[in-house]
């Protein structure tokens, strides 16, 4: 086993990691793990995406039930526009994209770059999103919640859209929007995150396993790494402050969007 396959393996172990503890994050970190360490193309890499990030989601969402993290009338406000639009985005959308779009120069842009470019800035956009983010956000798991319904169902549609476009469970999108739409406190923003990542993720991956050939042994090992890390992410979760995580996460994802438009465009 060559070292960027081992390396793409632990990486497997980091993303549940990132996921238990903030409840978003893991697709800003599945993609680039599987593109650029087990050489996958873009189009599959974002499919295995949703198949990984919603998996490993799951069992989160498990342990958060069982704390009672998670709000599950807001899950289901903002899930159903959010299942319809990743859906529909995978099915058709995606397969329809031409292989080359167009070209700058003697630079072609085909639907690859145009993923991952468009991954890159969804990322750097989510990175100031959480570096900038208000440390003001309301803490009490008890406090009653006053729901903004169309707010959140467009948010939900959006999001639905571009996971089903680069692969991405959406945690990173779905947590702001959770706080500051339907006024959750960050601990159940978080669990209420997971349940929707997981449910969007797996719906998302139906639309590819139709259109794509699965190499299961691969999937079902890279996730069950994953589970691994959000299992201990979501025990590390109760000693680490979630807003000091969440900010150094932040960098960390800016660095990687500025690589990844880096290696697209200029490498």
């Amino acid at each position: 086993m060559e070292s960027t396959e081992l390396l793409g393996y632990f990486g497997a172990l980091i993303v549940g990691l990132v996921l238990g503890l903030i409840g978003g994050g893991g697709s800003i970190l599945t993609v680039p793990i599987l593109v650029y360490f087990l050489g996958l193309n873009p189009v599959v890499a974002t499919a295995y995406s949703l198949f990984v990030v919603g998996t490993t989601s799951l069992f989160g969402s498990l342990q958060n039930l069982r704390k009672r993290m998670v709000d599950v009338k807001t899950a289901v406000i903002f899930a159903i526009p959010s299942f319809i639009a990743v859906y529909a985005t995978r099915r058709w959308i995606v397969p329809a994209i031409p292989e080359e779009l167009f070209s700058v120069s003697n630079f072609m842009v085909t639907k690859n770059i145009f993923i991952m470019v468009l991954f890159a800035i969804i990322m750097l956009l989510a990175s100031l999103s959480m570096i900038f983010s208000k440390s003001n956000v309301n803490e009490d798991p008890n406090q009653s919640i006053d729901y903004n319904y169309p707010l959140i169902a467009i948010e939900g549609a959006v999001v639905g859209v571009l996971t089903g476009l680069v692969g991405a469970g959406g945690g990173f999108l779905i947590i702001p929007a959770l706080v500051l739409l339907a006024k959750l406190p960050m601990k159940k923003a978080v669990g209420t995150s997971l349940l929707i990542v997981t449910v969007k993720s797996l719906i998302g991956f139906l639309g590819d396993i139709q259109l794509l050939t699965i190499d299961w042994n691969f999937l079902l090992l890279f996730t069950s790494i994953s589970i691994v890390g959000i299992l201990l992410g979501v025990y590390l979760s109760k000693f680490i402050p979630g807003k000091k995580l969440k900010k150094g996460f932040g960098w960390f994802t800016l660095i990687m969007a500025f690589y990844i438009l880096y290696k697209e465009l200029f490498s």
